[in-house]
């Protein structure tokens, strides 16, 4: 009898040299996919089931993440018995150690828990630095850019949004729109008339906020989705699952 295992991780990244959290299809060409480099880790622990990955917020490329989340299923060799959760950690963040993704806590879930459709909310930061002399003190986030920020005193804005889920580019789109709006190049009556229009089509090109000021924070789950799994052993996972 085989042993399989549901595991949902905790993931972090720095979205600037990866094409969006999702994978890359196999025909495209250039950067790559957090989920790939995810997937790639997993399979060098060498298990039996093919992989796949279910990520439960896709962030745009050159987005980063301080928090998101995925579930995959595991089945080891000689029906050894499932890793534990920090086993798995250490063993991924091992094979993850050449690339700015790292895992940060990993729970053994039921089989019909699913890290997109589970989740009770999702948040974001959009972090704005005012008073920049020049552009190339920015992004933050760029390392070769760092030796900028010694000794300066940068004010910085967070703008937080929370909700079960997002439209494509709904938070930058927001973001754009308000610093607009502070910039005097957008008033607060075409704001209203945008928000009331209910079209994305409607919202005004140059306007999205770039991604590399956007971070996912945190993704939340009931408290009983991550209690300690109690059962000794795991059922075949289910295959009704699916993604959008």
């Amino acid at each position: 009898m085989h042993t399989w295992a549901r595991y949902l991780i905790f993931f972090q990244y720095i979205g600037t040299k990866y094409n969006g959290a999702v994978k890359v299809p196999a025909h495209q060409l250039g950067k790559r996919g957090i989920q790939d480099h995810l997937e790639e880790a997993i399979m060098r622990l060498k298990p039996v089931n093919p992989v796949s990955l279910s990520v439960s917020s896709r962030t745009d490329t050159g987005v980063h993440a301080l928090s998101n989340s995925a579930h995959f299923d595991l089945q080891r060799k000689n029906n050894k018995p499932p890793f534990t959760e920090q086993t798995l950690v250490e063993a991924l963040n091992f094979h993850l150690r050449s690339e700015q993704i790292r895992i940060t806590h990993a729970h053994r879930v039921p089989n019909t828990f699913h890290a997109r459709f589970s989740a009770e909310s999702r948040t974001y930061i959009y972090r704005i630095a005012l008073g920049i002399p020049h552009y190339s003190l920015l992004p933050l986030t760029e390392n070769n850019l760092c030796w900028s920020l010694w000794n300066t005193h940068i004010p910085i804005w967070e703008l937080t949004f929370r909700s079960r889920s997002f439209l494509y580019r709904q938070v930058r789109r927001m973001t754009g729109a308000l610093v607009a709006v502070g910039q005097g190049r957008m008033s607060v009556s075409q704001l209203k008339d945008l928000l009331e229009a209910q079209d994305s089509l409607a919202y005004p090109q140059g306007l999205v906020a770039p991604a590399r000021g956007l971070f996912l924070t945190k993704v939340d789950y009931k408290d009983t989705d991550l209690q300690p799994f109690q059962t000794p052993e795991a059922q075949h996972p289910s295959t009704g699952d699916s993604e959008d």
